[in-house]
């Protein structure tokens, strides 16, 4: 069987992780072309080699080679040329999950034009929006009622674009399907002057804080991602690997093509109805038999809602989930029903996967794993020094002045010029709060704008989130901060409640002593609010700034009538003088014993240390940041809900 990897990397197997991190290394030709040295290298090599297993809810079915899709990509690299894209230009692509888009990227590889992945969920202004920020030269798009109608609206708030749609004819659009069922059209291989530092892709981020970004990738890019198909979905030469994700998103990228196949795997490309059925995608995955997966934690939950057996996953060898933090009990429950171990992982639109749960090493259960090898990461606090393990701090991308990682974004492009996403001392910052346990394991805490700063601690979302997870109530959960005169934030939770439970100051009670319980007292949501749903992205994620924003302007209004808000009128004086005693401490059980905040300097620095229950046991050093103990294991086995 060929194996495409050695033509990149120098080796492909490794004895360990220190051997990986160490002795891995990518060599990127200077004349990389994905659509020429990937596509077009297995058809050439094994013909009939399986590229893509497609399928969608109406039960249609195809099966294309790489041959299929070589030819088809040239084919439609032709067409697009004759509309006049060439090299540089920039086409914005909302295709679903349709096989076409496997098709129209390799094509706008070919010829260097710039792909612009587009979510079928945008409104007309966000298509405008992106129309204008990318200056785009062709839309192309699916025949569905719903984007024909956004983008045909968003025409008429601005310059009209062309169009190209993929299904049927319709007034006003070319017509990219007939060009592609044409067996007599000419065809294009490549543009022979394209380098692997020209500009391949642009993503424009989920947008959870403001305006989305425009993130650009290099058509090295496909190559970074042999880390995260290889080594952390463990794909196979020969297998199926299937990650279910939406083309407009960067985890199409990570997931349905790039790094799948170059390492020789083929991709089961499900094109589900607009609604998710989580009993549609396990007979999806019963049927064709993925020997890979990676969903996100959303999608594991409720999959073991619907009554997730052994059966459905009885192909799969290796589980993957990045995206969002998923709770360490779904890992375990999960893991009861199938024998098979979620490996977590991390990283952005602006990069591959940056920590992962590699092979050579056991996960554990809430933990991001550990870096690739791609990159010279750190965790480093507020003034730059590197952390110790147990100090929270950022995780950042450092001398990028001396090597620069395939895979990594470019820069941004703002005002139409590209940006570099790096500071003066050429560190690239991602945002996102981590901490290290002694043994190199990372532990996500969350964005640095979701951090809650109350009294003296800072708290992270993600592991007050993970534990209302785990109550029976509870089907999704935001925190955020909301204000307080006395602490300037206290934790609220926003919460969307599971059928047959009804919103009560009783539920409300049950949940914050169950907080209490199962991690530090200190971080249990004093506000808590019941929402029909959460505000989200068009990719799913949760849209924190804006409950935040909600939240402050409730408090700004309160402010102006003369009243207090909800968490301070609930204090009684008691509790108000215990604050103002002991400000720094708030909860007695906490005085004068390690892990309490402290300041240093002119920054906020934290130290980690495990439980007196666990001291000195290191797989239990997450101790009240994770579900991952045996104190909060056995918390949970009494209120039922784990073994």
């Amino acid at each position: 069987m060929t194996e495409l990897l050695t033509r990149f990397i120098n080796r492909i197997s490794f004895d360990s992780y220190a051997d990986f991190r160490e002795n891995y290394r990518l060599d990127c030709p200077e004349t990389f072309n994905f659509a020429v040295d990937v596509v077009d290298a297995w058809a050439e090599a094994e013909p009939d080699k399986t590229a893509l297993v497609w399928c969608n809810d109406d039960g249609e079915e195809k099966t294309f080679t790489f041959s299929d899709i070589s030819l088809l990509s040239r084919r439609a690299a032709a067409w697009l040329r004759a509309q006049g894209v060439r090299r540089g230009d920039r086409v914005m692509v909302l295709l679903k999950r349709r096989w076409e888009y496997w098709v129209t990227a390799v094509a706008l590889h070919r010829i260097g034009a710039v792909l612009i992945p587009a979510s079928y969920q945008l409104a007309s202004k966000d298509i405008r929006y992106r129309l204008d920020a990318a200056e785009v030269r062709l839309l192309i798009a699916w025949e569905e009622d719903w984007i024909i109608s956004q983008c045909e609206a968003a025409e008429t708030l601005g310059a009209a674009v062309p169009k190209a749609l993929v299904g049927s004819s319709r007034a006003g659009w070319l017509s990219y399907s007939a060009a592609l069922a044409d067996p007599d059209a000419p065809l294009f291989d490549a543009d022979p002057d394209i380098r692997a530092r020209d500009i391949m892709l642009i993503y424009f981020t989920s947008g959870t804080t403001g305006m989305p970004k425009m993130v650009v990738h290099d058509f090295s890019y496909p190559l970074g991602h042999i880390v995260t198909a290889k080594y952390w979905q463990c794909v196979q030469n020969g297998g199926l690997h299937f990650t279910g994700v939406d083309s407009g998103w960067a985890k199409f990228g990570w997931g349905c093509i790039y790094g799948q196949w170059t390492a020789g795997s083929a991709i089961l490309g499900y094109d589900c109805a607009n609604k998710f059925s989580a009993p549609r995608m396990m007979e999806v995955i019963r049927r064709h038999r993925p020997t890979s997966l990676c969903v996100p934690g959303t999608i594991y939950r409720f999959m073991m809602r619907e009554g997730l057996t052994r059966e459905v996953f009885s192909s799969v060898q290796h589980c993957c989930t990045a995206g969002e933090p998923l709770s360490p009990e779904i890992v375990r429950d999960f893991e009861a029903v199938t024998g098979l171990t979620i490996h977590e992982g991390f990283g952005q639109s602006e990069s591959s996967v940056l920590v992962a749960n590699f092979p050579w090493f056991e996960p554990r259960p809430g933990s991001m794993g550990k870096p690739s090898p791609l990159y010279d990461i750190a965790l480093v606090d507020a003034e730059g020094r590197e952390c110790k393990p147990g100090e929270e701090g950022e995780l950042v991308i450092r001398n990028l002045d001396k090597f620069w990682p395939a895979a990594l974004l470019r820069g941004y492009i703002q005002d139409g010029e590209l940006v570099p996403p790096y500071d003066e001392h050429f560190v690239y910052h991602t945002g996102d709060m981590v901490w290290a346990d002694e043994d190199g394991y990372f532990w996500f805490i969350g964005r640095n704008d979701d951090i809650i700063k109350c009294s003296a601690y800072r708290i992270g979302p993600f592991e007050i989130e993970s534990v209302l997870l785990t109550h029976p109530a509870v089907r999704e959960c935001a925190i955020t901060g909301a204000p307080d005169p006395m602490r300037g934030q206290v934790v609220k939770a926003t919460i969307v409640l599971d059928a047959g439970f009804s919103p009560s100051d009783a539920l409300t009670k049950e949940l914050q002593n169950y907080v209490k319980r199962l991690t530090a007292p200190y971080k249990y949501p004093r506000v808590v609010e019941y929402v029909e749903s959460l505000p989200k992205t068009t990719s799913g994620k949760i849209i924190r700034s804006r409950i935040r924003s909600a939240a402050c302007a409730a408090a700004a209004e309160t402010a102006s009538s003369g009243g207090c808000t909800a968490a301070s009128a609930a204090m009684s004086g008691r509790n108000r003088r215990a604050r103002r005693a002991r400000v720094a401490y708030p909860h007695p059980a906490q005085r004068g014993r390690p892990g309490n905040a402290r300041l240093s300097g002119s920054c906020f620095r934290r130290k980690r240390f495990p439980s007196d229950r666990t001291r000195g046991n290191a797989q239990e050093h997450r101790i009240g940041r994770s579900l991952h103990c045996p104190r909060l294991r056995g918390e949970l086995a009494a209120a039922g809900r784990c073994g």
